[in-house]
């Protein structure tokens, strides 16, 4: 079977807002698969290593550390897992641009003189990383913290799964109820 290919004249592939290509206008889904899947990159090809280097020249910081100032900058709307975090700061070790103090198991990446120029010559990549960083975190402003709405969501899905499982004995029953219970009094307390 023979398959033709055509390009209809009503779609228009453009950059993105992000600029990511590839993007059909009006249509919400990216030109190579369907919306909703994995999503979009959240950093261009080098970005997050300037990113990493930038927080590292703020102050000293543990891989952890790291993860959460970026999931803090973009509103709990991404979180870098940490194997996207440790590989990125061992690289940067291994280039020169970062040291590593070791304490208690722990490792603290500090920024190094040649990471310092490296940024320095990088600088307008990195502020622009930091600014789509603001734009993402703007955008989730004024709305629920999407950190709070999936840990309501993994709570609902929680009970969902244990009441699915059959009947709960009164033990239990009881044992769950004082669980949400201290979980919405320690809520009301925050």
């Amino acid at each position: 079977m023979r398959h033709l290919h055509f390009r209809r004249p009503d779609r228009r592939f453009a950059r993105d807002e992000l600029g990511r290509e590839g993007v059909e206008r009006g249509s919400g889904h990216h030109r190579f698969g369907r919306g909703g899947g994995r999503g979009a990159r959240v950093f261009d090809h080098g970005a997050l290593r300037l990113v990493v280097l930038t927080l590292i020249a703020q102050q000293p910081r543990h891989g952890y550390e790291i993860i959460k100032a970026i999931e803090d900058r973009l509103a709990g709307s991404y979180s870098p897992s940490p194997g996207v975090i440790y590989p990125t700061l061992t690289m940067l070790e291994e280039l020169g641009h970062a040291t590593v103090e070791e304490s208690g198991g722990k490792k603290r990446y500090a920024i190094t003189p040649e990471g310092a120029a490296y940024l320095a010559v990088h600088q307008t990549a990195a502020d622009a990383a930091l600014a789509r960083m603001n734009a993402v975190s703007g955008a989730h402003g004024g709305g629920p913290a999407p950190q709070l709405i999936r840990a309501m969501e993994n709570l609902k899905m929680a009970l969902r799964l244990r009441m699915g499982r059959g009947p709960l004995t009164e033990e239990e029953l009881r044992s769950v109820a004082e669980i949400v219970d201290a979980a919405a009094i320690a809520i009301e307390r925050s």
